[in-house]
């Protein structure tokens, strides 16, 4: 299946297109034929120069000084996004982490949002900032997270990279520390405690006020899956008190003003968790449609546009997530579902000149996953790629680790603006049905850049 280089070319170029209509044509072209990829298969060998063509093309990877082309591209952009083909990988954390200590070092990055909790990764930045009631390590910390899949963040790669941001920060003034958070929309009950907690501590009135707010999700103690069931089968919803509790926080922000900014950024974010929260359980089980999905997506975006906003108008961020979440859904085949994801978002509100989305992929190895959702850790190994994927593609340059830059070249060369599949493993995987686990793609459209490695292996968890 063909895709013609003008249509790629132009959306490259989206943004300098007079008609909105036409961008939205172009968009639709694309995702057609990513559907028609997938609904008739992909059968065809014939990938023509293409393996010789990325050869010529690739930045061999041996350490961290390799990356200077990509640091060079990517360290003036407003946000880096970097995404992972697994959650339980160790080549993917440790090169995230060699690219993000460069961008920190010598371009200014600010902050670091990653693809988890916001509550119980807060305590991780408060040791890299080394703010009042910080831990005495990042091992500590990681240790003592309590909620699956523990292997995610609380692993000897994340240790490292929180060590060097403690230290890294221990030379630099308070307001000038970068910081470590989490995105995603779970852990929503221990948010709700962290909001409670703040507020019997600083001020009883609004303490009051919204624990009677709160008071709507008391019947389910903890349990979001059974909120949501429940106002499935006709329970009335907290929709209304959750906002209010945020409306509240937000319009009484003034009593907060003699606490450090960073305090009430914490507060509030947790209240924006719990309400985010609720409707992506609830639209998980009410719905039968993208939505859930999307209301995940959109929380993590406002997530990440909230930090720019904390750190300032020239702030520049990096994003941890997986490939799913930043590699542009709309060169996948997730469009085709209406799903959304922040690679997608943060390219149309931030301009594709100041958004760098890099991919990951890999073509064998091992990995840390479960046999089913809240299932014990296990060592998995990851069988090579099935014929005609992309990591199959990347395999034939013979290169064993490698990344590309993707140009105009890329995005209009005849073969590479076919759609492939790209594979994807999330913390629940079972290799048997591996042939399940690839998401079809334009790789040159859906990320601006891609590093590959021939064998990967598991990750190092903390707690075995």
């Amino acid at each position: 299946m063909r895709f013609s280089g003008f249509f790629i070319f132009v959306e490259r170029h989206e943004l300098s297109l007079k008609s909105v209509h036409m961008k939205n044509i172009i968009v639709y072209i694309a995702g057609f034929l990513i559907f028609t990829a997938c609904v008739y298969g992909e059968d065809s060998d014939d990938r023509g120069d293409l393996p010789s063509f990325i050869r010529d093309r690739a930045y061999v990877l041996r350490d961290a000084d390799d990356l200077d082309q990509m640091i060079s591209v990517a360290g003036d952009r407003k946000l880096v996004l970097m995404g992972e083909a697994s959650h339980g990988t160790r080549e993917y954390y440790a090169w995230r982490d060699s690219i993000s200590r460069r961008l920190i070092a010598e371009h200014g990055f600010r902050f670091i949002a990653v693809e988890g909790d916001w509550a119980s990764l807060y305590e991780l930045n408060r040791y890299v900032k080394d703010l009042p009631g910080a831990a005495g390590s990042a091992r500590k910390i990681l240790e003592g997270l309590n909620r699956w899949p523990l292997w995610m963040w609380g692993n000897e790669e994340v240790v490292a990279l929180a060590e060097w941001l403690r230290d890294f920060n221990d030379r630099l003034p308070s307001d000038e520390k970068v910081g470590f958070y989490g995105k995603d929309v779970y852990d929503e009950w221990n948010s709700l405690e962290k909001v409670l907690l703040f507020l019997q501590e600083h001020d009883r009135d609004l303490y009051e006020q919204v624990s009677g707010y709160y008071a709507c999700l008391a019947p389910y103690d903890g349990d979001s899956w059974q909120y949501a069931q429940m106002v499935a089968r006709g329970a009335g919803d907290c929709v209304i008190a959750l906002g209010a509790a945020v409306d509240l926080i937000r319009d009484e922000a003034h009593r907060f003003e003699h606490l450090p900014a960073y305090e009430y950024f914490y507060l509030m974010q947790n209240a924006l968790v719990v309400k985010h929260a609720e409707k992506f359980y609830r639209k998980s089980v009410t719905r039968q449609d993208a939505s859930s999905w999307n209301s995940r997506v959109y929380y993590m975006n406002l997530a990440v546009n909230r930090l720019l906003d904390f750190y300032g108008p020239e702030a520049q961020g990096i994003v941890w997530a997986h490939n799913t979440h930043i590699g542009d859904a709309r060169f996948t085949e997730m469009h085709q579902r209406r799903q959304n994801n922040i690679g997608q978002l943060t390219r149309v509100e931030h301009g594709p000149d100041h958004v760098f989305l890099i991919g990951f992929s890999t073509y064998e190895g091992t990995v840390k996953a479960g046999a089913g959702w809240g299932e014990r850790m296990q060592k998995m190994e990851v069988p090579r790629a099935r014929s005609n994927s992309i990591e199959d593609i990347f395999k034939q340059t013979g290169l064993e680790r490698f990344y590309l830059l993707f140009d105009d070249a890329d995005r209009t060369h005849e073969q590479f603006t076919q759609a492939y599949g790209n594979r994807a493993i999330g913390v629940v995987y079972n290799p048997r049905q591996d042939a399940r686990q690839y998401v079809q793609t334009i790789v040159p459209l859906r990320y601006d850049a891609v590093l590959f490695f021939s064998e990967t292996e598991a990750l190092t968890p903390l707690v075995r």
